[in-house]
């Protein structure tokens, strides 16, 4: 069965004005959006990954809500780079017709944004030529960096634990150490 290719939406940003990371997806799949949730696919690693960098293994089965309340208190920020786009399926190779979302804008809201990780490619791709010359134009004494991650997408055939170790270059801006 195949779907027809439709106009989709990001969903909007969860960001505090005290946001310190900052996480950049491309466009939510068709599970997210229908349940209005970053991240909601059952079989991505996104929460699991999360679980493990900020020392709570039981995230990924604890409500969205009492996920985001974790993101609060540790200062992540979610969103997306693509803000519209037209899309068969959920896979980020099939996204056409892209309208980005405002990121500049939004990044100017969050003073103490200290890294922006980019989860995959696309959204790499994507969020850096948007951000490159903002990033570069920040002050000396309030840098910001730019990271590209592997997708926690069930798409992206990467072992888990390889992921997980990936991501695991957030932890300086995380405040947590594991030893």
């Amino acid at each position: 069965m195949t779907d027809n290719p439709s106009r989709h939406n990001s969903l909007p940003p969860v960001v505090y004005r005290d946001t310190r990371v900052l996480v950049l997806g491309s466009l939510p799949g068709r599970v997210s959006l229908a349940a209005q949730a970053y991240y909601a696919h059952p079989r991505n690693h996104f929460w699991r990954v999360f679980g493990h960098l900020l020392g709570e293994p039981d995230l990924a089965e604890r409500s969205y809500a009492q996920r985001l309340r974790v993101f609060k208190r540790c200062r992540i920020g979610l969103w997306d780079v693509v803000g519209q786009a037209q899309r068969q399926g959920s896979l980020d190779q099939n996204l056409r017709d892209i309208t980005p979302n405002p990121l500049v804008e939004q990044l100017q809201q969050l003073p103490q944004l200290e890294v922006i990780a980019f989860n995959g490619q696309t959204a790499a791709r994507i969020g850096q030529r948007q951000l490159a010359r903002f990033a570069a134009e920040r002050p000396a004494e309030n840098p910001i960096a730019l990271l590209s991650l592997p997708s926690t997408s069930p798409a992206h055939t990467m072992p888990p634990a390889e992921k997980t170790a990936a991501w695991q270059m957030l932890l300086p801006y995380l405040g947590v150490s594991h030893e």
